[in-house]
Formats: C-alpha cells, sequence, structure tokens
C-alpha cells in the first residue's frame, strides 16, 4: 500500500473516533446510531473524493494557450541527448515559405521548447532570422558568415559544433559555444539551415534539431506545392483570358459598326457594354469572385452576343438570390455560355435558348450551376475529343475549367457535361460553397 493510501486510512479512522466521541459521548442524551452512521458516511465521501486534490495542493493557473506552439520536449537524461520530440503542432509559419517573418516568427516559437540559448534560421546565402545571445552580430538580413553553415548547406548533412572554433564566428565577443545546424530541404535542394545554439560547451541534442527540420521542410515543400498550384491556377486562368475569342471582337466590333448608321445610341450602348467585358476580364484580380459579378459579366457577353443573334438567340436565367454572394471561380460561367451560344445555337437553323441555372445547397454546402442549350449537340466522339482537349474547335477552354477546378478544389467539384446529336449538350458544375 502507498504511503498516500496508509495517509488517508489514518484520516478515516480519526473522523470516525472523533464523531463517535462528539455524537455518543460528548452529548447526553448521546444521537441515534443511524445518525453517527449516516454523518459517517457522508463525511468519509467527501473526504476520498477530495484527499487526491489535498494531495496534490492547489493547481497552478493554466498559462494561456500559446499560438503555434509546436513541440513539447521529454528529457530523459542529464545531458539532453535523449531529448525526442513528442508532440508536434499542425502548423507552422513556415507553411507560408521560406520568408524572413516566417522565419522570426518560428524561431521565437522553436526557442523555449528546443533546449537551445539561441535559434536561427538562414537560406542560402543570409540569416533570415536569429533570437537568443549573438544577435548583436547575428543580425537577421546579414550574410552567413560561418563556414559550418556553408557546409551544411552543399553536404545537405546535420553538422554538430562542439567548439567556437567549429562555429567559426569572427566576433571575439560572441557568447555561443557549441551548436547544431541541421539542412531544411524542398525536395532534393538544400534551401537554408535550421540552427541551435549553447553558450556553453555542452551541445545542444542533434536528434530533435534534426526532427524539427525535417518537420520544417515538409511545410516547405507544401508550401512550395502550393505556390506551384497556384502559378498553375493563374497560368490557366491568364490563359482563359488570352482565349476570349478575337472573332468574338471583330463580329461585336462590325455589329456596332452597322448599328452606327442604323441606330446610332444603340451602337454607343454597345460600345459600354464592350467595355465593362474586356474590363472585368482584364482586371480581375484573384481566382475567386462573387456570383453576382460573373452573373454581370454573363448577361453583357448575352447582351453584345445578342445584337448580332437577334431574336435567334434567347437566353433564360433562373438564379436563386442566395446564390447571389457564393464565391466561385472567374471567368467559369461566362465561357460555358459562350460554348452553348457558339457551338451550340449558332449552328443551328432558326436558334435556341440558352439556360442559366444557379442555386445554392445548403446542406451540402455546394453551389450548383447548370449551363444548357437546345443546340445540335455533339456525338459522344466528339464529346470525349471536348473534353480531353483534342477537339480542333472544342469549345473555350473547356478543359482548362476543368483543371483550374481540379487545382482550385482538388475532388471537393464536380463537373458533368452531357450532349447528342440534335440533343443540345448541359454542362453541371457542383462547387463547394465560399
Amino acid at each position: 500500500m502507498s504511503r498516500s493510501a496508509w495517509l488517508l486510512a489514518a484520516v478515516v479512522a480519526a473522523l470516525w473516533a472523533v464523531l463517535y466521541v462528539a455524537t455518543q459521548i460528548a452529548l447526553s442524551p448521546p444521537l441515534r446510531t443511524e445518525v453517527l452512521v449516516i454523518t459517517g458516511v457522508a463525511a468519509t465521501t467527501a473526504l476520498i473524493l477530495g484527499f487526491p486534490s489535498t494531495l496534490r495542493g492547489p493547481r497552478e493557473p493554466l498559462a494561456p494557450p500559446r499560438r503555434g506552439r509546436l513541440l513539447r520536449m521529454s528529457r530523459a537524461g542529464p545531458d539532453e541527448r535523449s531529448t525526442s520530440v513528442a508532440v508536434f503542432g499542425r502548423e507552422l509559419p513556415l507553411r507560408s515559405g521560406l520568408t524572413s517573418e516566417a522565419a522570426e516568427r518560428t524561431v521565437r516559437l522553436l526557442r523555449p521548447v528546443l533546449a537551445g540559448d539561441s535559434v536561427a534560421i538562414t537560406d542560402t546565402e543570409s540569416v533570415l532570422a536569429f533570437v537568443g545571445p549573438g544577435s548583436g552580430h547575428h543580425r537577421s538580413g546579414h550574410r552567413v558568415t560561418t563556414a559550418a553553415t556553408y557546409t551544411v548547406l552543399s553536404s545537405g548533412r546535420t553538422k554538430v559544433l562542439r567548439t567556437r572554433a567549429d562555429l567559426g564566428c569572427s566576433e571575439p565577443e560572441c557568447p555561443l559555444h557549441t551548436a547544431v545546424v541541421a539542412p531544411l530541404r524542398v525536395g532534393d535542394r538544400v534551401v537554408g539551415t535550421l540552427k541551435v545554439y549553447r553558450v556553453d560547451e555542452t551541445p545542444p541534442a542533434r536528434q530533435p534539431v534534426q526532427d524539427l527540420a525535417s518537420i520544417l521542410s515538409l511545410h516547405l515543400e507544401l508550401a512550395e506545392a502550393d505556390r506551384e498550384r497556384q502559378l498553375a491556377a493563374d497560368a490557366r486562368l491568364n490563359a482563359l483570358r488570352a482565349q476570349i475569342n478575337p472573332h468574338f471582337l471583330f463580329n461585336t466590333l462590325n455589329t456596332i459598326a452597322s448599328k452606327a448608321r442604323t441606330d446610332p445610341e444603340d451602337a454607343r450602348r454597345l460600345l459600354l457594354r464592350l467595355s465593362d467585358f474586356f474590363r472585368y476580364s482584364i482586371r480581375q484580380d484573384g481566382q475567386f469572385a462573387d456570383f453576382a459579378q460573373e452573373y454581370f459579366f454573363v448577361r453583357t457577353y448575352v447582351a453584345l452576343e445578342q445584337a448580332r443573334y437577334g431574336d435567334s438567340l434567347d437566353v433564360r436565367y433562373d438564379v436563386d438570390p442566395q446564390v447571389l454572394s457564393a464565391q466561385v471561380p472567374v471567368l467559369t460561367i461566362q465561357p460555358l455560355v459562350e460554348n452553348a451560344v457558339k457551338h451550340g445555337l449558332a449552328e443551328k437553323v432558326g436558334g435556341g435558348t440558352v439556360h442559366l441555372k444557379a442555386r445554392v445547397d445548403p446542406l451540402s454546402r455546394t453551389t450548383l450551376i447548370q449551363v444548357r442549350d437546345d443546340g445540335v449537340g455533339m456525338d459522344d466522339e466528339l464529346l470525349n475529343k471536348v473534353l480531353s482537349g483534342a477537339a480542333p474547335s472544342g469549345g473555350i477552354g473547356l478543359r482548362n475549367i476543368n483543371q483550374r477546378l481540379e487545382n482550385l478544389f482538388g475532388e471537393r467539384y464536380s463537373m458533368h457535361v452531357r450532349s447528342g446529336d440534335d440533343k443540345g449538350t448541359t454542362v453541371d458544375l457542383r462547387l463547394p460553397l465560399r
């Protein structure tokens, strides 16, 4: 039996003794036995429940949660070499890339948990962040001066520096004596270093620094992947903008020129709409816009096309007002409508109708967009070529749109195209609600 158990037994016995004396001897006449038992059981229960807290003492106030706390270290030996990474957080500032700001926030987070007096992060040329003793001359933004850092950058291997001579610092008053320098990688490339210093002669534990450098490297790889994905999405968006059909511009200008003679006021109105059309397509920043903006863009395009096709082009809108504030990828809906007009109705005798339908599904938190026409349609072979980008005139960037959506949403979107000869074409988009 443990010491605390013996102590608890003694306290319970003393409690019953006190109750017995108080209720059976000190009082006259004594209380009934049932009263003694009930009082004793209640007091014993309260004592047992409160005993652990009494032994533990008052709790220390909880420290406020520190945003970005990353690691909790446990030491198993006096020399700290058996220190191991026990828990790591979900996100590090370096998730945004190897920048000075992110490095500064990272070293301040890591210093309390890395058993080092100073922590620094460098890229391949300069010190991005340094915190701790020695920061007076190891300043952020200065070029890397230690030979050991260049050795790690070139070899890609962690290096333990056990003497001041190994550090190679030219400052005679530098308080740092030992260090561990670990490489930061993106794929096979070494893009920087994580450096942990001590002011005494015992170097920091190598393994935790190496583990942390691996975690930081993983976050840098994710940041690089995000950047490449963003670049790919931007490139596809720019390609889509460049694909705004020059024939559409020429045809619209011809329409405006013909109306300038017969209806100058209508020609002026079309010129303003054409200006709105190109202003939106060129100046729209970012990958997303409110559906209301895309809707206005579609209606501007349709107004220009209806000036050309006249009554042979009918467009019906069925847009839920709730969808107007939803964020959708820019230049996604208009190309679909343009495909319906250009490839669905333009080749159909007598023209036809394009339906644009948009809804918000609050249960699945998705935005549903459908563009449907009753034009000439296409057979399965041509449809497959259009979707694969192999068709010679397979629509404006249908495959491009699909790739952009894949980059933006991964597997959280769907795009279905249905078509048949003389049965028109229907495109259904299901996008995550933003």
